[in-house]
């Protein structure tokens, strides 16, 4: 993985910028390291500060507008900066740096999900020096916690089916989220629920302490008898694990998306949080 951003307009003999993710999987939570490598060019430069930016493509954006997706920069870090970087000198940077928890998962099982996230890396130099826009960032690829696997996994075993994963703009609430959009993993239902639901989307809300999940069960058919346009509301409901919980995954995956359906069968869906407050299963939440 590895981007180059040139300094300065292009052929104008500015230094050069190489970033070199480390392999290995990331996951949230976790460590990114590597290197930020610099080739000063036709003249020195003083380099106050050395960023990286980690970027995500969300759908729709903060104004809303369905369809589209924007960059949406979610954290930024400072690795270095304060030194002169001479006519063609090389430096490394090296980095370590720590993903948010909640940074959304990139692949499952070696499958890309379509999510896209970068690193982008930024230079402030001083003077009247402007960086070119250059490159766009360097892909991040992020899998997915133990737990997180463990989830996805008893869905499979249960029936459920892979249909869409994206970036949502916008903040679940009730929930702790911190980033301003969050991930939602399309599940084609199990055979036992495909006349009562359309489809189950998964979030995963992760923190230090474990994992919000929240499913939203998206309606079959319709919803009132006058058709009006509150069947467009889904339900939802809050289930929270601990990272190094070892449980019947199966068991307790049926358990959620049972309480979620009947839940919304038996009070309608203005009574799911969103609307209301969140719900949370007993001895789960």
């Amino acid at each position: 993985m590895v981007f180059k951003r040139l300094l300065g307009s292009p052929g104008s003999g500015g230094p050069t910028v190489d970033t070199v993710l480390e392999p290995g999987p990331v996951r949230p939570g976790g460590t990114l390291a590597g290197q930020v490598r610099l080739v000063g060019g036709d003249t020195a430069f003083d380099v106050e500060q050395v960023a990286l930016e980690l970027v995500a493509r969300v759908e729709g954006g903060s104004g809303g507008s369905g369809g589209s997706r924007v960059a949406v920069p979610f954290e930024r870090f400072a690795i270095g900066g304060g030194f002169r970087l001479d006519e063609g000198e090389a430096r490394t940077v090296p980095f370590g740096v720590t993903l948010p928890w909640e940074t959304p998962v990139t692949e499952l099982d070696g499958r890309e999900l379509g999510v896209r996230l970068g690193v982008r890396t930024e230079l402030a130099v001083a003077g009247p020096q402007e960086p070119d826009a250059g490159p766009g960032p360097d892909p991040l690829g992020v899998g997915p916690l133990p737990a997180q696997e463990a989830i996805i996994g008893a869905f499979r075993r249960l029936g459920y089916g892979l249909r869409s994963a994206g970036l949502e703009h916008g903040r679940i609430g009730g929930t702790g989220q911190r980033l301003p959009f969050h991930q939602e993993i399309g599940l084609t239902p199990a055979p036992s629920y495909a006349d009562r639901v359309e489809e189950i989307e998964l979030t995963f809300l992760t923190h230090p302490g474990g994992i919000d999940v929240v499913l939203e069960a998206d309606k079959r058919g319709g919803g009132s008898a006058g058709g009006d346009e509150d069947t467009g509301h889904d339900a939802l409901s809050r289930f929270t694990v601990g990272h190094d919980d070892a449980r019947d995954w199966a068991t307790e995956v049926d358990g959620w998306v049972r309480e979620l359906v009947e839940h919304r069968e038996a009070y309608g869906s203005d009574s799911a949080y969103g609307h209301g407050g969140p719900h949370s299963g007993p001895g789960i939440g």
